[in-house]
């Protein structure tokens, strides 16, 4: 352990244990990947019981910030992408929030992204989003297209050099391309009337950015999002017209239960396609 032990008073004791543990792990001191002292180290070091670091452990896994999967010492998984989806997605299922209003959010900060990048991108940084929007036409199959169209956006996200910008941008692009996919029916369904036919409009988001005009860019990418969201809501799995507010909830409420819990996502938002 690399510090002194926080002083433990009465009251709960395990909690506090939570705490210290907890803000080593934020601060670093504790990295991603390493793995807590066996239990009976914690426990001299605090100098309580191992019962109570058995406690300690069990809410920094419900947490998510330490995994003890197959029996073995606590290995600390301190990944931002992952406490932030998990808390996003409490968050849209507790206040119930509507699937609008996630695609709206998700509008608001790419166009925020994309304003961003207009005035802070490299040159080289505009041919990395240019070259992510030419691959998606190329990509086969709606697994591979989803993933090309996650990596467009987690690449503008990221060229706005705001690094909490782009944790929200990918979590959220990654729900409305899961949702988009699900509500199209997958292989053989409507999935080309969601992602197809925009591929001109992604290359303006490239090329406003690459302007350097920012308004210009938010505007651009404004326009792109409200034409995805009318394509989403108008298709579903069974062939009807229209999703209803209702239905398109439900979905996200579905998907979001499915593909997001303290284990991390079904996919690694930060990796390019292969």
């Amino acid at each position: 352990m690399p510090h002194t032990p926080a002083k433990i008073y009465r009251g709960r004791v395990a909690d506090q244990i939570v705490e210290d543990l907890r803000a080593q792990i934020l601060s670093g001191a504790l990295p991603d990947g390493s793995r807590l002292p066996a239990e009976r180290e914690l426990a001299a070091y605090y100098d309580v019981s191992g019962p109570t670091i058995r406690e300690a452990v069990r809410v920094l896994t419900a947490m998510g910030l330490v995994n003890t999967r197959n029996g073995s010492r606590a290995t600390v998984t301190a990944q931002g992408d992952t406490l932030l989806a998990v808390s996003i997605a409490s968050v849209v299922q507790v206040e119930k929030v509507g699937a609008r209003e996630v695609f709206g959010l998700l509008g608001a900060l790419n166009a925020y992204a994309a304003e961003l990048a207009a005035e802070h991108a490299s040159a080289e940084e505009v041919s990395r989003l240019r070259e992510a929007a030419e691959a998606i036409p190329a990509a086969e199959g709606v697994e591979r297209s989803a993933a090309c169209l996650q990596h467009f956006f987690a690449t503008l996200s990221e060229i706005s050099h705001n690094p909490l910008l782009a944790a929200l941008s990918r979590f959220i692009t990654e729900v409305q391309l899961g949702l988009a996919v699900k509500l199209s029916g997958g292989e053989g369904g409507h999935w080309g009337r969601v992602a197809g036919a925009l591929h001109g409009e992604r290359m303006r988001i490239v090329a406003a950015v690459a302007s350097r005009d920012p308004r210009h860019a938010a505007s651009v990418v404004r326009d792109y999002h409200r034409q995805v969201v009318e394509r989403i809501t108008s298709v579903r799995e069974d062939g009807a017209a229209r999703a209803s507010d209702v239905g398109l909830t439900e979905a996200l409420t579905a998907w979001l239960r499915s593909n997001v819990s303290l284990g991390g996502q079904v996919a690694d938002r930060r990796s390019t396609p292969s």
